[in-house]
């Protein structure tokens, strides 16, 4: 069957890891967007931040942003579809991190989600105080008082996996993803979404749009927020410097800094675009 979307994650899949993209991936890009196959970046990233890396004009057709919380037409910048958290829900959230002294922020409504509140009880997370240096021009101190919907709660918790697991259950009616840190590579972070936000359900969205079936889309990811992505997608790889858990689970090509992305694309085209 012939396949009609490919889809990859940004961070440690299509960008290398000094967050730049190889001229090879893009030229990529623009190869399977000449042969009609609809390009997809499915990323953690806000909108915002995707935009440091990708410029106006970077050959795609649609963003998938704060891993599924929202979708934009790449090509008019229009966002098609947003989701959130309701206040009742990001109240009840608040107390149970802050019960447990976690550290976490609270992202404002898209399209403005780089902007956050946060609590910042463990003065020794060096993760988090990394991710406030980077944005100190958009963050302040959590005001109870002025909790409001948001896209998206992430808490950095460590690299305790049983932590995040226990954490994990006292949450119900929302989306838990399990992510690694881009700023550290190792700190677990824990993205809460709205119960229908996640990477797979946007695609499912653009699937539905364009009237493409799941058997017809291929996927490229590096961590475990692709884990649903890539078991929507037909045909799913992952880059060499994936975690060892995720290369047992799919196909493997090379590391995001050695074109993994391009290398897929190649075996795409030499198999014209329909692989075994």
């Amino acid at each position: 069957m012939k396949i009609k979307m490919v889809v990859t994650d940004l961070d440690g899949t299509l960008a290398r890891s000094d967050a730049t993209i190889c001229p090879v991936d893009r030229k990529a890009l623009e190869t399977i967007g000449s042969a009609g196959i609809c390009r997809v970046i499915a990323t953690g990233r806000s909108y915002f931040s995707a935009c440091k890396v990708l410029s106006a004009d970077f050959p795609i057709d649609y963003l998938v942003f704060s891993c599924g919380a929202g979708i934009m037409d790449w090509q008019t910048k229009e966002i098609i579809q947003a989701q959130h958290l309701p206040q009742k829900k990001v109240e009840t959230i608040t107390k149970i991190l802050l019960d447990h002294k976690v550290d976490f922020s609270i992202q404002d409504r898209i399209p403005n989600n780089h902007h956050f509140s946060y609590s910042l009880p463990n003065k020794d997370n060096q993760d988090f105080k990394r991710r406030l240096a980077i944005y100190r021009d958009y963050c302040r101190e959590l005001d109870l008082n002025k909790i409001e919907e948001a896209s998206q709660i992430i808490a950095i918790l460590g690299d305790s996996t049983v932590w995040f697991e226990q954490l994990s259950q006292k949450f119900n009616n929302v989306k838990i993803v399990r992510a690694t840190s881009p700023l550290d590579g190792k700190t677990l972070w824990m993205e809460i979404l709205p119960p229908l936000a996640s990477k797979s359900s946007g695609v499912d969205y653009l699937c539905t749009l364009l009237n493409i079936s799941s058997t017809q889309t291929v996927a490229i990811g590096n961590d475990y927020n692709d884990v649903d992505m890539l078991s929507y997608c037909k045909y799913s790889f992952v880059v060499a410097n994936a975690p060892e858990e995720l290369k047992n689970s799919y196909p493997t090509v090379a590391s995001n800094d050695r074109n993994g992305f391009s290398q897929l694309v190649n075996q795409l085209i030499c198999s014209e675009m329909n692989p075994s």
